[in-house]
Formats: structure tokens, sequence, C-alpha cells
């Protein structure tokens, strides 16, 4: 038997290979197939199942692909209602592959198709558990994504903590728990970095596992500090639920290299967002006026899908040179599939043509610092809500990135702004969308708040929160 967990970092989410005896199921596969269809090669294995979790809210899977591709068989938990070919399992029903078995447990809570898949060895013991976002290390799934009107959030949070306390908890402790996701994920609060554990250990730190926890205690717990989730979520679970484009259509579209006289055209006859996925300093250094910066080198995905969940957008793209079909394939796992094409030799083929240039202002921390004085400088805190809850400095306003587009007109153009996030990604994305809108004079801070609170600046005392979000 081999399990293979497959980590992606810029989601926080985990897929996972299980092979034994010539047989393979993959969990919660992401878009892209490859990686799947190479270990079943590998291993001389025929891929026989996909299973699923639940509907994805925050990644289109890729089991419509892969079941094409390799004639798996795609496996949804109770209560589900796909929109194609799939296999819905009861609960408690029991899935070969090889000489082990996989269980479906039905956990509904996080949404009401959510199963967790238990893997048993070739001697019928509980291995493992493929938990989705039911349970993640440390955490559990927030229960307001399925919420209808006959089902709260509350009554979502009571069926998990039924779910929790009848399905999971039961198993022994040596049990393995694979989660769906890690820390940075926006489907939980208090996850883990660690990408796996054992279950004994969950039920000894995980404050929704605390045995003395009253169904009514969980309910409020789970519920505290959760924000509303990114727009595109719904979204991506209904591309999940309903189907979707093949990915190697979504990736030959968006890779159809433009010059700069058929990228300036498209942009104007589509009314397309122009992505710059260059690294913030690149950027600050010089842009094509109108397009924003969302850098390939950290959360591109998610940005790209909380900044613009309109997901029938046409996007073009000006990259690092050779990273075009990364940056198509990262949209893609969102659902940003109008892709249209990118700027064949980026943007230094936008300024050879002579083609207008903008740059970012921007202040080093230790200038700013001698500078400041609250309430006399305009100074836009763009991190979480959490994060700014925890600290902050004094004077600041707390602007989340998360959801600019709803505050921006809050700002008067005719206002000079600071931005700063925790370490400087996030706020040139913010500045970089202040003046698409026209808000033209604004300042980068370089570093962010972690940089600044090297310097004598007047901050608020630092207070721990229970939520990432």
């Amino acid at each position: 038997m081999k399990v293979e967990q497959l980590y992606t970092g810029c989601l926080a989410e985990a897929a996972y290979y299980i092979e034994s005896e010539g047989e393979a199921a993959v969990i919660d596969p992401l878009r892209e197939t490859e990686p799947y269809i190479e270990l079943a090669k590998r291993d001389n294995a025929r891929i026989k199942y996909v299973f699923e979790t639940h509907f994805h809210a925050d990644f289109v899977s890729g089991h419509l692909d892969l079941a094409k591709k390799t004639g798996a068989t795609i496996v949804y938990g109770p209560n589900a209602k796909p929109n194609f070919d799939a296999y819905v399992a009861k609960d408690g029903e029991e899935f070969k592959i090889g000489k082990v078995t996989i269980v479906a447990l039905h956990t509904p809570g996080h949404t009401l198709e959510s199963t967790t898949w238990l893997l048993k060895d070739e001697q019928g013991k509980p291995y493992a558990i493929f938990t989705g976002d039911t349970l993640f290390l440390g955490d559990v799934g927030r229960p307001d994504l399925a919420v209808t009107s006959n089902i709260t959030q509350r009554d979502l949070a009571g069926m998990l903590y039924d779910s929790l306390r009848n399905k999971i908890m039961p198993l022994p402790d040596d049990v393995i728990v694979y989660p769906g996701h890690g820390a940075g994920s926006a489907c939980g609060k208090k996850m883990s970095k660690d990408t796996w554990g054992y279950l004994g250990d969950q039920k000894k730190t995980n404050y929704a596992l605390r045995p003395e926890l009253t169904r009514e205690q969980f309910i409020e717990e789970v519920l505290e500090g959760l924000v509303e989730p990114p727009a595109y979520f719904p979204k991506n679970a209904m591309l999940n639920k309903m189907g979707y484009d093949s990915i190697d259509e979504v990736r030959k579209r968006g890779m159809t290299p433009l010059s700069v006289r058929a990228f300036k055209a498209a942009w104007a006859e589509e009314k397309a967002v122009v992505i710059d996925a260059r690294h913030e300093d690149e950027f600050a250094r010089g842009y094509a006026p109108g397009s924003i910066f969302i850098g390939l080198h950290d959360n591109f995905a998610p940005w790209a899908g909380t900044l613009i969940p309109d997901l029938s957008k046409p996007i073009l793209l000006i990259t690092p040179k050779g990273k075009e079909e990364e940056a198509v394939t990262r949209l893609a796992r969102v659902g940003h599939d109008n892709i249209i094409g990118y700027l064949e030799g980026g943007f230094e083929a936008w300024k050879a043509a002579g083609e207008p240039v903008e740059t970012l202002d921007e202040i080093e921390p230790e200038a700013f610092a001698k500078m400041y004085e609250p309430g006399k400088v305009n100074l836009l805190d763009v991190r979480r809500i959490s994060e700014y809850n925890a600290q902050h400095i004094e004077g600041a306003v707390n602007f989340p990135l998360d959801f600019i587009y709803k505050n921006l007109h809050q700002l008067d153009a005719g206002k000079k702004y600071y931005v700063h996030c925790a370490g400087g990604y996030r706020s040139v994305i913010a500045c970089s969308i202040m003046k698409s809108e026209g808000i033209k004079d604004v300042v980068n801070i370089r570093g962010g708040f972690n940089a600044l609170k090297e310097f004598d600046l007047p901050m608020t005392d630092y207070v721990e929160q229970n939520t990432e979000l």
C-alpha cells in the first residue's frame, strides 16, 4: 500500500494518491491531471476511483478530466447530486483498491454531502482518514458555505459537531488524519502548518474536539470570528457540481501569445482585466497603466479569485518569462477559464514598443516611521481584520484587501494614502487597484507591518486572535 500527499502551497490544498496491487485511487485532485496520471504510470497501476470529500468551494477539482482520461469512477458521499456521471455512496459503503479498503463515513457539517474517507489496510485495520474540510489539524471546516433558505450556519455547525463525535472521534488514536487543507486556507480559522497528524493528538489539542465541549458551546466557538467567504467560493462549488471545460482547452486558449498591438486591442475590445504576475519589486519600478498586480510567487490563484469573482471576465496576462502556462493553470484552479492570452515578450516588450509606463511610489519603513504622526497621515492597513485586531499602528485604518472593491468609495481621490500589509505583497496589490480606480496619490510602505514593528511607532498592545480569517 502506498499513500502519497500532493500538497499545493498556493491553495494550501492537499490531494491524495493511494495504490495497492496495481489499483489506485485519487482523493480531491486539483484540476490538472498530469501528477496523478504520472504516479499511476510509475506504479504500473490503474486509477480505479476518484473520491471527492465534497463539492469544493475554494478550487475547481480535477475529477471530470481525470475520470475521462483514466476511466475511473467518480465517487461522492451521501446527499451529493452532481450534474454528471458519478457514483453516490451510502454511509458505510466499502470500496476495494487492491488489498485495501476505503469506507465512506458521511460527515455533514461543512456541507451536506461532506464525507470522510476511511482507509483500512491489508489486515482491515483503520489506517487513515481523508477528512476534506470536516476536520483539519487544529481546526474544523467553516459551516457557513452551504447555507440555504432552510438550513442556517448554526444548523450546519450542529451537524458538524455530531459528525465529529459520532464518526471520527470513536476511531483509534493511531489513525492518521489527512486533511484537505493546511494553514493559509480560507476554509478554516486556526489550521496548523502541519499537513498530517494523528487523531489522538487532535483529540488532545484541537479546540473543537475537547470532550467537555457541549453542542451549543461548539456551535458558538466554530462560528466565532468567521468573516464573509471570498465571493468566488460559491461559483467554484457550482462548477464542481455542474461541470466545467477541460483544462486542456483552458490552457490552449490562455497560451495565446499576443504582440503589444494585439494585446492592447484585446484589452480594449474585450474590456479585459490585465494581471501583472511579476514580483512586486518589478511591478513598482514600472507597469502598464490600468493593470493590477497579483504576483505569481505568492497566493496568486486565491487572490485572483477573491479580487476578480466574475469568472467569465476576460483576463490578459503579463508574466515573468516562461511562467505563462503556470499562470494559466493556477488561474484555472479557481475557475478563471476565460484567459484570452498573454503579452509576448512580457513587460520588456511593452517598454520597447514605447508604450506608457507608470511607477508605484514607495517608502522605506524607517523613513515612514520618522515622518508618521497619527491623525496627520492617511494610513491604510490592508491586512485581514484579525491581523489588524491583533496589533496595529495607532491611527491606521483597517482596509482589508479582501473587500477592497466594496470599500473603495470610502476613499477620497484627492487625498494621499500610505498603504501597508504584513510583508509587502498585498499592499502592492491594493495600491495597483487603487491607482487603476482613479486614486493616484498612493505610497506603498516596503516590508509592511513586519518591517514597521522594528521602529519606534505608536502601536496597540498585542492581543491573541482566535482566527486567521
